[in-house]
């Protein structure tokens, strides 16, 4: 059984990488391209308004979500809850060790572009939105995608899209991200697994039971105060390695082009690992292009589609340009990293070691919080985007069910040994960005004369 197990983890994880390394990779960086091109450039011409708007909105107690929706900057708090999550942490120690410094640049890059594909997604979230059997507000890629493609065909791909989230996201995803948290609390504190994964299903069945006001509440809540919390410990180390500062950034730009040059020939990395990496990471970390965020800026109430994209477009440049980067620079001041080396640390242990390597013990323990917020900040996302794909395939009864499986996911995810659960999550995660793609591409000109409207003011 175990060998059988094995061998199916080995078998998932090779479909899983090429999928995402040699397909996905280059559909999601040419949707942004496009997108880039045909809102001549929104991204650059309206990321200032996008902040502004945000600062207008910001509430730690905004209106009460309800059946119309919920306010903008709930609903961008809600899409970075689920974008900001242990991708930042693991995932950018992960891109540095296998591309070098060099990922962090192409990650800015795929982002940048990606910013654009985001735009895009509100924009027809929002376009595309409808309400439910019982006047909810509702919508995401599997409302446009039926609309772009009426009759069998765009049924076929909407449900495909649908059943793919949800197994992602609300199922596999969910439990590998309540597995970095036991894992975390266990190294830091000495928490036993089973009662982190308890603890951490009862307060997300809490949340859950709450419908959309409660998930909104929350988020409007967690996220500036996680986001803040990690930023100002990733400062106060970047002034005590201040020293080391001027070199990090250098050799980001330097190793994009000539990693030897950096790293020297010894470890193996060359542009097109620096490129995948930062790609494949920054992407996937963002969310840019992939179908999930949409549902939660399709419930905002705004006056314009447009407006809500300019929104989210702030989510990407936070989760990459901020976090990540802020994380990337941690770990290339602390002098842990060790590019390419066999053996070396990597991941979760690479950036508790840089943490360590400023805070001491406490590095630890900060990481471990961290982790609790981020990935339960994401567990609260991506289950609420499953439920909205649950709510149109099966209806509103079906819904506590779903919150069912999910808390059952949740405890059983924070126990297990789960490579093939992280597999299996990669992978779905990948099928479900193509009919999301698809849509996109086809509906491109409904965004940009919806970009072009801004222009012509």
């Amino acid at each position: 059984m175990g060998v059988a197990m094995e061998q199916l983890t080995v078998m998932v994880k090779t479909v899983s990488d090429f999928v995402w390394n040699n397909l996905l990779l280059w559909l999601l960086v040419g949707t942004g391209i496009l997108f880039t091109l045909r809102t001549r450039f929104v991204q650059l011409r309206q990321l200032g308004r996008g902040f502004s708007q945000l600062l207008g909105g910001f509430s730690l107690k905004g209106a009460k979500a309800g059946k119309e929706g919920m306010s903008s900057f709930q609903a961008l708090t809600t899409a970075i809850a689920a974008q900001v999550g242990t991708g930042n942490i693991t995932g950018c120690a992960t891109a540095l060790y296998n591309g070098g410094p060099g990922a962090i640049f192409w990650m800015w890059l795929s982002a940048f572009f990606g910013m654009a594909t985001i735009y895009g997604e509100a924009v027809l979230a929002q376009k595309f939105k409808t309400t439910d059997e019982t006047g909810h507000v509702t919508g995401g890629p599997i409302y446009y995608i039926r609309a772009r493609f009426p009759g069998a065909f765009g049924k076929a791909l909407a449900g495909f899209f649908s059943v793919a989230i949800v197994f992602a996201l609300g199922f596999t995803g969910n439990m590998v991200q309540a597995n970095s948290i036991s894992a975390a609390f266990d190294t830091a504190f000495g928490v036993p697994v089973p009662a982190t994964g308890i603890f951490v299903a009862v307060v997300a069945a809490f949340i859950f039971l709450g419908g959309v006001g409660r998930i909104a509440a929350f988020t409007e809540k967690l996220v500036p105060v996680m986001s803040l919390f990690y930023m100002a410990g990733c400062l106060v180390i970047l002034v005590l390695n201040r020293g080391a500062l001027p070199e990090a950034i250098a050799s980001i730009f330097v190793a994009a082009f000539q990693p030897k040059a950096i790293l020297g020939g010894a470890a193996g990395i060359t542009v097109r690992e620096a490129m995948r990496y930062g790609v494949a990471r920054g992407l996937f970390s963002n969310e840019a292009g992939m179908g999930s965020t949409p549902h939660a800026h399709a419930l905002a109430k705004v006056d314009r589609p447009q407006d809500q994209g300019i929104i989210a477009m702030v989510g990407v440049f936070v989760d990459t340009f901020i976090v990540l980067t802020l994380t990337a620079l941690v770990i290339l001041t602390s002098g842990q990293l060790q590019a390419g080396v066999p053996g070396a640390l990597e991941g979760t242990a690479l950036a508790q070691a840089a943490f360590n390597q400023a805070f001491g013990a406490f590095g630890n323990a900060f990481v471990a919080v961290c982790m609790l917020f981020f990935a339960f900040s994401t567990i609260i996302g991506w289950y609420f985007f499953g439920e909205t794909n649950v709510k149109a395939l099966f209806g509103r009864r079906a819904v506590r069910g779903y919150a069912a499986l999910v808390v059952v996911c949740i405890v059983i995810g924070s126990a297990l040994k789960v490579d093939l659960v992280w597999n299996l999550s990669d992978l779905f995660n990948g099928l479900m960005v193509f009919p999301n793609l698809i849509a996109l591409v086809f509906l491109s000109g409904v965004v940009a004369r919806a970009a072009r409207e801004d222009l012509d003011k």
